[in-house]
């Protein structure tokens, strides 16, 4: 693909430093539709980046643009706060019926401010306020948001030196597969909830992705997750899982927890709970727990219509029977073969993941990010993570064709064989 230098005057000289997507993707994105997105000299990129995960039913998916459009033109109800509308209540019926019965989880549903780590922080007040303790235990190589509640609880270096202040009340233990099967899960956490002289103040609860997404594509067997569970309930901590990128069927199920057969105490949903990438996060709890005070925790845009509307249309498109899971659960076979043949030609890599998120970790940590861009030339989006950038992540639309599947995989494997 020939790409001529855009004009991104307005961009290098106007806006902060801090931005970083758009360093990776030197280019101005003018529009996107379902798996694909186009630049305004016309250039077309097959997505495996999916807005971060916010865009699981791909971009300007039609069903939900419908819905949308016919709201906004009778002028439904934009800005609503925590007032009651038709919006907000359709919503809550169809999550109620659609997602919560079938899977007979109990919990009530809080619409925190719209962003993922506002759910974050939401989780870790509530914690804190029903077990009246401040410690909070997360895991090594964890993302979960940058304000300062949630930076506490991540593991990236980088991110929480930005906090600028001491970032505490939090205690980190060794994720799944952290110690490479030299002791046994959970050895280290348990000797120090036993021991009154290890210094662990008594955790109010524990905060835990399935998959870590940023960290690396760290997967936790489902044998884990259920010893994590419980731990704390012989522990009297409360069980967190953050559910932000992982959850709305990106694993599959729609909740990434459901596999390993646990009911979490709290759980945190945001990224494509709208379905169309707009702002919108929620935090779920079981019923004993709900013991806030009217606007403890509230925000001006908790309350944004417009993204309960494409999240109802969302789930009654795609949750009424199990079809997108099952296409999820096949494309993920697919990508997997391809990261299983990518991965013999490339000594020192391996691959992981789940349903439709997927990492191939490379032996040099500079690998990925060539990749990343010479991906990008040749029409690809995908980005790195890990604690070096050293995995190449596929996060592409729950709902890629085969087609497009196959092609955008055909187009990341050349970019790691040229780069190598």
């Amino acid at each position: 693909m020939t790409i001529v230098q855009p004009d991104l005057s307005v961009f290098t000289t106007l806006e902060s430093e801090v931005r970083s997507y758009c360093r990776s993707w030197p280019t101005v994105f003018d529009r996107a539709q379902g798996s694909r997105m186009y630049d305004e000299d016309g250039h077309e990129y097959l997505d495996f980046f999916a807005g971060a995960g916010s865009l699981n039913y791909g971009h300007n998916n039609p069903v939900l643009k419908r819905a949308l459009l016919d709201y906004l033109e009778r002028d439904g109800v934009t800005h609503g706060l925590d007032m009651s509308t038709t919006a907000k209540r359709a919503f809550l019926e169809f999550f109620q019926n659609m997602i919560l019965r079938p899977r007979e989880l109990p919990y009530k549903v809080m619409f925190p401010g719209p962003t993922g780590t506002n759910a974050v922080e939401a989780a870790l007040k509530l914690a804190r306020k029903v077990k009246g303790r401040e410690t909070v235990v997360s895991f090594t190589n964890a993302f979960h948001g940058m304000s300062l509640g949630s930076l506490a609880v991540t593991g990236n270096a980088f991110k929480r030196a930005g906090a600028g202040v001491p970032l505490v009340h939090t205690t980190p233990m060794p994720f799944d597969h952290y110690m490479g099967g030299k002791t046994p899960d959970f050895l280290w956490f348990e000797q120090l909830l036993g021991d009154h002289g290890s210094g662990l103040d008594h955790p109010a609860a524990v905060i835990v992705e399935t998959i870590q997404g940023e960290g690396g594509i760290n997967v936790a067997r489902p044998q884990w997750l259920r010893a994590l569970a419980q731990l704390c309930q012989q522990h009297d901590m409360l069980l967190i899982v953050d559910d932000i990128q992982m959850g709305c069927g990106r694993t599959g199920a729609f909740f990434s927890f459901e596999e390993a057969g646990i009911t979490p105490d709290i759980v945190t949903v945001s990224k494509s709970i709208s379905g169309y990438g707009l702002p919108m996060s929620l935090c779920l709890f079981r019923p004993e727990l709900d013991v806030w005070e009217p606007g403890e925790h509230n925000g001006t845009f908790r309350g944004n219509n417009p993204a309960f509307v494409t999240a109802a249309a969302a789930l009654n498109a795609y949750w009424a029977d199990d079809k997108l899971k099952q296409q999820t659960l096949a494309h993920a076979q697919t990508i997997e073969a391809a990261l299983r043949d990518t991965a013999a030609h490339h000594s020192g890599s391996a691959y992981r993941g789940r349903g439709m998120v997927w990492g191939l970790e490379l032996s040099d940590p500079q690998h990925a990010g060539r990749a990343a861009r010479r991906a990008f030339e040749l029409g690809l989006l995908i980005e790195t993570s890990g604690a070096h950038d050293q995995v190449v992540k596929l996060l592409p639309p729950l709902t890629i064709t085969t087609d497009e599947l196959d092609q955008g995989l055909r187009i990341a494997q050349r970019a790691v064989f040229e780069t190598a």
